[in-house]
């Protein structure tokens, strides 16, 4: 179960935002703050307590918190991400978690690793880290030596062909996986049993549970029922602006219970 959650507004400079996808349009500023403001309250209605951080106009993606640092209850390890223009997002976020986590339980990646936290999917005692264009066998590396300590291991992912790790494959507890159809060969996770998104809503892909709920993207009526058929009570957010950014649900806040607070 989570208890805090941080997110960001999305700032007006998130039209220019990094996109693999400029065939959806940019995104209609006043449009993601409504979405970003229902996607917190259903945080908040699903029993967290959730900081949310104003907007930075100096960085076009800082809404997406979850690729600047990897929480968990024993400590917190701050992420370097791949692309230059998101290096600053890093520094905004260290002050905070420093009132949820000792000075020494705050870990940092650093060069020539790159890690993001959208490739980083927590299953018990084993971190998935996607190796991708995003994270390197470096920034995975740096992160296990981190967490080793606590009694966590890591599992390198490699995969082409979408942003991040949990962009095609979430963990739903109790053992089950929602993913997209080239997931599911993966022998890292030969032990779980598999969901699939379709093809044509592959987006939805990446979902999140929250607190004995599944949040769902809205508009992807296949995979809502294929999470209900799997026995997860569900919500929907609609998150349309964020995916013209190559955002999504998981992206958009931090989720943690900390030992120390």
């Amino acid at each position: 179960m989570f208890e805090y959650a941080i997110t960001r507004k999305p700032c007006k400079a998130m039209i220019n935002g990094l996109t693999d996808h400029p065939e959806l349009g940019v995104p209609d500023y006043e449009k993601a703050l409504e979405q970003h403001a229902a996607y917190v309250k259903t945080l908040e209605a699903l029993g967290a307590k959730v900081t949310v951080l104003e907007p930075e106009e100096d960085y076009p993606d800082s809404c997406f918190v979850e690729d600047v640092a990897v929480l968990l209850p024993q400590c917190a390890v701050l992420t370097r991400p791949a692309t230059e223009s998101r290096a600053g997002e890093v520094a905004l976020m260290a002050p905070l978690l420093q009132q949820f986590y000792p000075e020494e339980k705050i870990f940092q990646i650093s060069a020539p690793a790159t890690l993001e936290g959208g490739d980083v999917m927590k299953v018990g005692d084993t971190l998935y880290v996607g190796l991708s264009q995003r994270s390197n066998a470096e920034g995975a590396a740096q992160l296990a030596k981190y967490i080793a300590p606590f009694g966590y291991k890591v599992v390198g992912v490699p995969f082409e062909g979408v942003l991040h790790l949990k962009t095609g494959a979430v963990y739903l507890e109790e053992g089950q996986m929602l993913m997209k159809e080239d997931f599911k060969s993966k022998i890292a996770f030969a032990e779980y049993e598999k969901h699939i998104a379709p093809q044509q809503e592959d987006y939805a892909a990446n979902c999140v549970w929250f607190n004995g709920a599944v949040i769902v993207p809205e508009g992807y009526p296949q995979v809502l029922q294929t999470v209900q058929k799997a026995g997860y009570q569900t919500v929907q957010c609609d998150t349309g602006e964020f995916k013209k950014i190559d955002g999504g649900l998981s992206c958009l806040s931090l989720r943690f219970t900390p030992a120390f607070a």
